[in-house]
């Protein structure tokens, strides 16, 4: 493990050397990780986004209010304002690397309701590259090398965040969905907009983000509300209008489901 400052007391982290460059990418630490099970652990006051890509064993973790398993050749990236938590899969053990961010107020986080949540990820690299890390942070004081390996674990996670062969349609029709959430939006219309048949682009939404174009929706909505109860002012009964949904029970329903919290419980709702 390798943190960015020394600031933080808590146990787990106290021997981990400290890096300063880590900043540079808003990273607070990252680390190469064996869980046996059983391990869980549950966050509910991150502010950053954060990345974790499995390379042995499996684990699951919860996305969108439902659990999803993590194995090798997969990585997760979960935005900022959700609830998170993580387990090992029973009578198994866990391996995977973590890299967490703490991106700023008024920032754009790495992890945005466009990114994928779930997909394909070679975690090999990053792993190497978080223990070369490790290695100079821990014998080397001022290295030139210690800058290289950061901007290359950044560089690794922006390839699952930023990927290359991400479809630009699907970039068109969550551009339009986010640009209105409060439409009456339909798997059908959806798939209509971009010329795909609604099983092209469920395969499409599965393969790119990790997520059914119903649940990308449904994810969209959620966190544009959660911007409107940090932005103050809306009653709840408006917020859920605003973002499609004429039932406020249902929205207060989904919305805990998704974020972790009912919307009057939300951090920082003005």
């Amino acid at each position: 493990m390798v943190r960015a400052d020394a600031a933080d007391l808590r146990e787990w982290l106290a021997k981990a050397p400290v890096c300063s460059a880590l900043t540079h990418h808003q990273i607070r630490h990252l680390a190469v990780a064996r869980m046996p099970s059983p391990f869980e652990i549950v966050r509910t006051k991150l502010g950053g986004s954060y990345f974790l890509a499995c390379f042995g064993g499996e684990g699951r973790v919860l996305v969108d209010g439902r659990w999803t398993r993590c194995r090798p050749g997969h990585a997760v990236l979960l935005p900022p304002g959700t609830l998170q938590a993580f387990q090992t899969t029973p009578d198994r053990t866990w391996d995977f690397c973590w890299v967490r961010y703490q991106e700023p107020a008024g920032r754009k986080p790495l992890a945005t309701a466009r990114t994928p949540i779930v997909a394909k990820y070679d975690a090999e690299p990053l792993r190497l590259a978080i223990l070369g890390l490790h290695h100079e942070s821990s014998t080397v004081n001022g290295s030139a090398a210690i800058n290289r390996w950061v901007d290359l674990i950044h560089h690794y996670v922006l390839r699952f965040a930023e990927p290359a062969r991400h479809d630009p349609r699907l970039w068109q029709l969550w551009g339009q969905v986010s640009a209105s959430p409060g439409s009456p939006w339909t798997s059908a219309e959806m798939a209509r907009l971009v010329h795909l048949s609604e099983k092209q682009l469920q395969r499409l939404c599965q393969r790119e983000l990790g997520r059914s174009p119903r649940q990308q929706l449904i994810w969209l909505r959620m966190s544009r509300a959660a911007e409107l109860l940090l932005q103050g002012g809306a009653k709840i009964e408006s917020i859920a209008t605003q973002v499609g949904y004429q039932n406020p029970f249902v929205f207060s329903t989904t919305f805990k489901r998704v974020m972790g919290w009912s919307p009057s419980e939300y951090p920082g709702r003005k």
